[in-house]
């Protein structure tokens, strides 16, 4: 993370420091992350050349990333695992096992994770009636009823998909990274991030939930306030929306995408001599191997 996005944490209290140095020493075992997906999703800005993201604020009372501005996403459900081919439409999980470096079954659990996690938590669906089609407006109350069965995991969302019709539009999302939660965190994630452009005929809902704020931003507007003390965001969003805030549109976006390269990166939180905590990368120089 470039250094003006906050690579340093400052001073952390002796019990948190004497944590980052026990896990170093080998003498604590960070918890397994668990797996998580998160979509970008994006439209071309309203107001001139550029793209706008969705961000959600999550509640203050929130265990992980209280009080910080996200992207839609969330861990996966084991049952995301299990979809018919024939509700499945574009790249084959094969071939996004192989771009997510994952297997095929966790592959086909992080897309439907994608897709899942969009629409409850931004009311966006991308599905269709067929592979040439999205669907367009799901803001009625059966719809609404279908999104909290979701959340509270009454409906799987292969179930929702098969009594709906409608098959998994794969081909709208594209890989763009993936990052892992740092060792010393006690919550710990595995998550892939996908970009996607909001479907034509549908818009996003204010659906509350985990988030208690939304907006479209465009990513420097984002980056700005974040620099200003006014917005709260983690290295990983900060980052992407930094990616972001370089392309002329969404198609641009996307064209990236298909062109991506995704590795797994691991920020590592190093400490000096005097306890102030930084954030490294893997480009950084000092990042422990």
């Amino acid at each position: 993370m470039p250094t003006e996005y906050g690579d340093s944490l400052g001073r952390w209290p002796a019990e948190i420091v004497a944590h980052v140095r026990a896990i170093d020493a080998g003498e604590i075992q960070p918890p397994e992350p668990r797996h998580a997906s998160t979509v970008v999703l994006l439209r071309d800005s309203t107001s001139g050349a550029g793209v706008e993201a969705y961000l959600l604020r999550r509640q203050k009372t929130m265990a992980f990333a209280a009080g910080m501005y996200v992207f839609p996403g969330g861990s996966v459900d084991p049952r995301d695992e299990v979809l018919a081919e024939s509700a499945w439409v574009g790249p084959p999980p094969q071939q996004w096992a192989r771009l997510l470096t994952a297997d095929t079954r966790l592959a086909t659990a992080l897309v439907c994770a994608a897709v899942r996690e969009t629409f409850e938590e931004s009311g966006v669906l991308l599905a269709g009636t067929s592979a040439g089609d999205v669907i367009a407006d799901i803001t009625s109350d059966d719809w609404e009823a279908d999104r909290l069965a979701l959340l509270d995991r009454s409906l799987s969302f292969a179930e929702l998909l098969d009594r709906r019709g409608l098959v998994l539009r794969a081909d709208l999302l594209r890989p763009w990274a993936h990052w892992i939660t740092p060792v010393v965190e006690p919550r710990r994630y595995d998550t892939r991030f996908f970009v996607a452009a909001l479907p034509d005929g549908q818009r996003t809902r204010d659906v509350g939930g985990e988030a208690d704020r939304v907006a479209w931003m465009r990513p420097r507007a984002a980056l700005d306030a974040y620099e200003a003390g006014d917005m709260g965001l983690m290295p990983p969003t900060a980052f992407t929306l930094m990616e972001m805030s370089a392309f002329g549109g969404v198609a641009e976006v996307l064209a990236a995408g298909d062109a991506r390269d995704v590795q797994p990166v691991l920020p590592k939180i190093v400490l000096t001599d005097d306890d102030e905590a930084r954030i490294l990368l893997p480009y950084h120089e000092g990042y422990p191997q």
